[in-house]
């Protein structure tokens, strides 16, 4: 199994590698320290089974360094690395089609774990982390559906409440999808209706 772990941080790589380097059949071939550096690597190299991308390392761009990868590997296994990113963002980036979020706190075992897990194309997202996004949500709406629903109650376009939520057009679409199946809400100014009557913004 072919990893690329990029991070900008030479002792995390180090750290990533050597607990993936112990377990049978995972080969480590290249570390990065730029998204810009990970591409090139990408792209002159064979296929990886798994790009492993730091969310704050430089380039990335918030999740569009993630989008770039996805389109460099023909969307290939990618996922992203953290210590500092939150459980909405790891949502977001699960749903723009990274196969995990992995938080570099994990001890050495459940790092290994984690990479076969996504490597044989499951999605890996920690349960206790994850689970931060659901206690905030507002009724049965997540975090960030609810902030998509008060751009839409303030009457601004996807491509505004995308700006503003820093995110891509695409991925409001999908969380306006979403939000109105939850609210059983026929289109747009339904969905506004509903959240106003029952105070959810």
């Amino acid at each position: 199994m072919r990893i690329l772990v990029a991070d900008d941080h030479d002792l995390v790589r180090e750290t990533i590698a050597s607990f993936l380097l112990v377990s049978d059949g995972i080969n480590v071939v290249e570390t990065a320290g730029t998204l810009d550096e990970a591409l090139s690597i990408v792209e002159d190299s064979v296929a990886f089974d798994l790009v492993l991308l730091d969310y704050n390392m430089p380039g990335m761009n918030g999740l569009t360094g993630l989008k770039r990868m996805k389109t460099a590997t023909n969307d290939g296994r990618v996922a992203l690395l953290s210590g500092t990113a939150s459980p909405q963002i790891a949502q977001d980036a699960i749903t723009e089609g990274a196969v995990g979020f992995v938080p570099k706190t994990l001890g050495s075992k459940s790092m290994v774990s984690a990479v076969k897990f996504m490597i044989m194309d499951e999605v890996y997202a920690p349960f206790d982390f994850m689970k931060q996004v659901q206690e905030k949500a507002v009724g049965n709406l997540s975090e960030r559906e609810t902030s998509v629903l008060m751009g839409i109650c303030e009457g601004k376009s996807n491509k505004e409440i995308a700006r503003d939520l820093d995110l891509q057009e695409v991925t409001i679409k999908l969380h306006v999808k979403t939000l109105s199946r939850k609210l059983e809400a026929r289109n747009r100014t339904h969905a506004a209706m509903i959240a106003k009557e029952r105070n959810l913004v």
